[in-house]
């Protein structure tokens, strides 16, 4: 994943100030510049994602829907599963930006369906949950359970 680090310069006398973040000054370092406004896109590469964290809560509510709705969910039924089973309104941008996060940790897997007349011949992208996925929506539910038990809140 690449996260881009922006920063708006003002340039006075042929040199960025010394007051950047570190990849910006690091990048503005070898370079003059004429007088003027500049706009600087430094990309940060993040790592792959670490398999073994656990699911951040909207991946769990991603990971149950699935196990609910089974190996033919696609991005809708998932996010109106979600929608009401908790009320809370979803982008369908949020639950696909989810769905690839959790295929890139290898918890779900993704499949193209058969092109259909009601979709004007487009495929579905179907999810699957896959057995790291059920592994950790479990242990992210056994989890939650030992911290309330005994609270009385459920």
């Amino acid at each position: 994943m690449v996260v881009y680090q922006t920063a708006y310069l003002t340039v006075a006398d042929g040199a960025f100030p010394d007051n950047q973040p570190e990849g910006v000054a690091r990048l503005a370092a070898n370079f003059s510049y004429p007088r003027g406004v500049y706009m600087i896109h430094n990309p940060i590469h993040m790592g792959k994602p670490d398999p073994s964290s656990p699911p951040g809560e909207l991946e769990q509510l991603v990971l149950l829907a699935l196990l609910r709705l089974g190996p033919d969910a696609y991005g809708a039924t998932i996010r109106r599963e979600i929608e009401a089973r908790t009320g809370r309104d979803l982008a369908t941008s949020v639950v696909w930006a989810t769905l690839d996060r959790l295929e890139t940790r290898g918890l779900v897997r993704s499949r193209i369906g058969d092109p259909t007349p009601q979709r004007g011949g487009r495929r579905r992208k179907h999810f699957a949950l896959l057995p790291a996925g059920h592994r950790a929506i479990a242990q992210a539910c056994r989890t939650f359970h030992r911290m309330v038990e005994g609270l009385g809140l459920i």
